[in-house]
């Protein structure tokens, strides 16, 4: 068995999409493992203390504990409030249908 873990790092942008794969000792974070990846110097807009963080799709702390193979997300601000873009198209419709 290996003293180490393998996991994932990724970033991803409408453009261009980074992902770093890197070993970590047992225990550590996922806020270790980012810093350790060095993403944070390849996209300095990340903020740690506002970009969600995810492991595989699902939404965590900065402090919980990797496991060997995990991935973590670094996660973009949400550019519109999806109820407010849902409401939007459906007004819209609604219009076309009101006028047709």
């Amino acid at each position: 068995m290996s003293d180490e873990l393998t996991v994932e790092v990724v970033y991803a942008m409408p453009h261009l999409q980074r992902l770093k794969q890197i070993t970590v000792p047992p225990g550590t974070t996922v806020q270790q493992a980012i810093e350790r990846s060095g993403i944070l110097q390849d996209f300095p807009e990340i903020d740690l203390t506002k970009n969600k963080v995810g492991v595989f799709g699902k939404l965590s702390r900065l402090d919980a504990p990797l496991n060997d193979r995990d991935r973590v997300e670094i996660y973009r601000p949400l550019i519109a409030d999806p109820k407010e873009v849902r409401r939007r198209r459906a007004e819209a419709i609604g219009r076309r249908k009101s006028e047709g």
